[in-house]
């Protein structure tokens, strides 16, 4: 795994920051000349991080220079002004016989793209996930043909080549795809687009692993984001802190992935901390503040989510995530049909926005619609099949349909996704429970309480597991444990902590444990749900106890040297002694 385990302090060593910001400007230029905006930013956000770097040369670039270039530069200009406003037929016709590669480029980008507008164009008001299941782009399959001819006879540099990849991976040629991308990198390094989408293609880390790519900068910040996505967080934190360290520890870029890493790795507190100062670093910024919006919501923060959602309003009312917001904003206030008409109001904004599918998903679900929510969640793996809030919201409805064939596969693709998140592994083994397969199920529970229980019922399952089974003395064992976790945690149902003492109190009287018995008993009356059963095991230890002494004295003063000295002489009934403090009880 020579990608993932290679050192960005030696890289950096290798490439100094000045030859660095001569690429960033290189990559600014290069981008823009084609109309690669994302990609564009990207660049441009590193670079202003080095702002006090000087490049090592004049950022040239031998395309400007080209005797083919300046011939066309007429035609070129003229379609580049018509692609900025969005006309992208017309800035495809004006540049349909140029020979220059930013020109053709510019041609085919175009035609692209006006296949796409043309594709959500053509999509009604979105009243349901339905409405999106068979929009295609008609340009795509004439885009392959051209493209191919001209790949095979080596006519496409890196951008075009990055155009092919993407015009493969949208028709789900996924490994053609992949082997084009990586061909693009190899040629152009510097573009950031054919690191993203060739990221996109990567489903594990042995693939991610397998790939021989230049021996570049950006295969780091390549390597870092797709760690990210691959829910490698420890690694891609790892990544990033140390890329901060080599000279990029203003990147406001770096500074969001961080917080993102932060985030999935459930330390909620310290990802908005992160979040907070990224606002106040840019305070115009939208980009992640949908992911900020989700913390708040978990969080319940409401008073700072509406503060979000105004600002973001303030901002932009029509970015994609300021419908995300605004639609987490609804929903945590319970207005269901509200929170889904601004995730589907995201969806017309972008198709393609995978987090509000998921979200869409989730509201049909609160609505009580789930074939709608079973359509959403398809679309959201639609678009990214690393999604696993997709799968495991797939999962929850057809567990919700009583079908556990179908929820056992999603919630086995979720944790394939996630296999150290104890939520997947508890629904795994609610599933196998479901499907009798017991030993399934009671290794599912075991390593779910092993990884960290975030919601502390993997301990609980397994012990109701094993009374089920007959199996007391190993039910005993993980009450116990459970208990322990309750206590430490303070989250944890107090249904299910009933239910815990009541069996070890019955348990412990089985087995003539009467000091435990009693302390489980007196556990199990300070709740009203177990209030009367603990007094009615408080009796019958009484009971026993009495049981066992006779009326004569010798019988009585023998009984009573076995007891311990602070209680031998006491003339009062054993029960009337038994108090909680007396006896407390550590498993």
């Amino acid at each position: 795994m020579a990608l993932i385990t290679s050192s960005v302090l030696q890289s950096a060593q290798i490439i100094s920051l000045p030859n660095i910001k001569r690429d960033l400007l290189i990559a600014i230029k290069e981008c823009n000349a084609r109309g690669l905006l994302h990609s564009v930013k990207w660049a441009a956000q590193l670079s202003y991080a080095l702002s006090s770097t000087k490049p090592s040369s004049p950022p040239t670039t031998t395309e400007e220079e080209s005797t083919e270039f300046l011939e066309e530069f007429d035609q070129y200009t003229l379609a580049k002004s018509y692609f900025d406003l969005k006309e992208y037929d017309r800035a495809a016709y004006f540049v349909e016989k140029c020979k220059s590669s930013r020109a053709y480029f510019l041609h085919i980008y175009g035609r692209y793209l006006s296949g796409e507008k043309k594709k959500y164009d053509e999509m009604p008001d979105p009243l349901g996930p339905l409405e999106y299941a068979d929009l295609k782009n008609e340009s795509l399959r004439t885009l392959r043909i051209e493209l191919s001819q001209k790949h095979s006879k080596g006519e496409l540099d890196g951008f075009c080549l990055y155009l092919y990849g993407v015009v493969l991976k949208k028709l789900g040629l996924y490994k053609e795809a992949v082997s084009t991308l990586v061909e693009a990198i190899t040629l152009t390094p510097l573009h950031w687009g054919s690191w993203l989408e060739l990221s996109g293609l990567l489903t594990d880390k042995d693939m991610l692993s397998s790939l021989t790519l230049p021996d570049h900068w950006m295969k780091e910040f390549f390597a870092a984001h797709t760690c990210l996505e691959l829910q490698m967080n420890e690694e891609a934190l790892k990544r990033y802190e140390t890329l901060k360290e080599t000279g990029f520890h203003k990147s406001l870029y770096i500074k969001a992935e961080i917080a993102i890493a932060t985030h999935n790795l459930r330390d909620a507190d310290m990802a908005v901390t992160l979040f907070s100062e990224l606002q106040q670093s840019d305070p115009f910024m939208l980009d992640h503040m949908d992911i900020f919006s989700n913390l708040l919501y978990v969080k319940e923060m409401k008073p700072e989510l509406g503060y979000l959602a105004h600002k973001c309003c303030e901002i932009d009312k029509y970015r994609v995530e300021t419908a995300h917001v605004i639609g987490n904003f609804y929903s945590m206030r319970s207005q269901h049909e509200k929170a889904a008409l601004y995730f589907q109001r995201a969806l017309k904004l972008n198709p393609q926005y995978l987090a509000a599918w998921t979200l869409l998903g989730h509201e049909y679900m609160e609505m009580k619609n789930t074939s709608a929510a079973i359509q959403a969640y398809r679309q959201a793996i639609e678009v990214n099949r690393r999604d696993y809030r997709a799968w495991y919201g797939l999962g929850q409805t057809y567990e919700i349909l009583k079908m556990p064939f179908y929820c056992l596969y999603y919630y086995k693709q979720a944790q394939q996704l996630r296999p150290n998140d104890s939520r997947m592994l508890v629904a795994l083994g609610e599933s196998f429970e479901k499907l009798e397969k017991i030993q399934e199920a009671k290794k599912c529970y075991w390593r779910a309480y092993s990884v960290g229980d975030v919601e502390g019922q993997a301990l609980i399952k397994l012990a109701k597991l094993h009374e089920n089974l007959k199996e007391d003395d190993q039910a005993a064992t993980f009450y116990t444990k459970f208990v322990e976790q309750a206590e430490i945690m303070g989250t944890i149902e107090t249904e299910d902590r009933c239910n815990a003492y009541l069996f070890l109190a019955n348990y412990y009287l089985k087995k003539k444990r009467f000091e435990e018995a009693s302390s489980y008993a007196h556990k199990c009356c300070a709740h009203n749900e177990t209030k009367e059963d603990g007094k009615a095991i408080l009796r019958q230890i009484s009971n026993m106890r009495a049981a066992t002494e006779t009326p004569s004295n010798s019988d009585s003063q023998s009984e009573s040297s076995k007891l311990p000295a602070s209680t031998a002489n006491e003339n009062t009934p054993v029960c009337s002694r038994v108090t909680p403090m007396d006896l407390t009880f550590t498993p």
